[in-house]
């Protein structure tokens, strides 16, 4: 006889599950009936390990942020700090476009059940505090790449979190946007949209035009070499 699952076992396939059900059914598929059939277990095993579909999607959450940190930290530092800050948003995107459901209820785009993932305030240092470490981790590689671009001279001196979250929300904007269809298909808007803004966001934070331009070709023509996404 197969020993029992541990109660850590049980949550983590039934988180899983729920992220398999969020890729192939989005939002309406997430219902406690089928993530126990997921995983040939009784409807109460979500309430017994999660105590409701709400905690339930916040570990959902948890984990897409954990995955995002991963891809985000699987990007290598170069001596180029501003063209790391592109490479990131490229990791992002693909992390998002490789399940963009799971990322809809990660950031509180989607809501299974109207269960919303529990977000925070990250526009200042007492209210951050409440959000989840999974999600100030995931932050925290765009904080990194706002202070070694700053200090390398690129950008003006501003608070390294500031520029971060105007990174952010410049990236995640344009991932919204692609992943819902406005830029066509395929890598189309990194070519159209993406590395345009990558320019532009790096000359209205101070770097020089010339600069900017130089940095962004450097992170693309690397991307194309390792990933082959873009027809050149």
């Amino acid at each position: 006889m197969s020993p029992k699952p541990s109660a850590a076992e049980v949550k983590a396939k039934l988180i899983e599950a729920a992220i398999r059900l969020l890729a192939d059914g989005g939002p309406e598929a997430l219902q406690a009936r089928k993530l126990a059939a997921e995983i040939g277990a009784s409807t109460m095993a979500v309430y017994t390990h999660f105590g409701g579909m709400g905690a339930l999607v916040d570990e959902v959450a948890r984990e897409g942020f954990r995955r995002l940190s991963a891809n985000l930290g699987g990007v290598q530092e170069t001596d180029d700090p501003a063209a790391d800050i592109l490479t990131l948003a490229l990791a992002y995107r693909q992390t998002v476009v490789e399940n963009p459901q799971l990322y809809a209820v990660t950031f509180g785009q989607s809501q299974p059940n109207g269960q919303k993932a529990a977000l925070g305030d990250m526009t200042n240092e007492e209210t951050r505090q409440n959000l989840s470490e999974e999600g100030i981790v995931a932050f925290s590689y765009l904080v990194r790449a706002a202070e070694r671009v700053i200090k390398a001279g690129r950008f003006r001196p501003a608070p390294e979190f500031a520029v971060a979250a105007q990174l952010w929300s410049a990236v995640h904007g344009y991932i919204t946007l692609e992943v819902a269809g406005y830029f066509g298909d395929g890598e189309n808007g990194v070519e159209q949209i993406l590395v345009p803004l990558a320019t532009t966001l790096g000359v209205g934070l101070g770097d020089t035009l010339e600069a900017a331009t130089e940095s962004v070709r450097v992170s693309i023509e690397s991307w194309r070499a390792n990933e082959g996404n873009i027809d050149t």
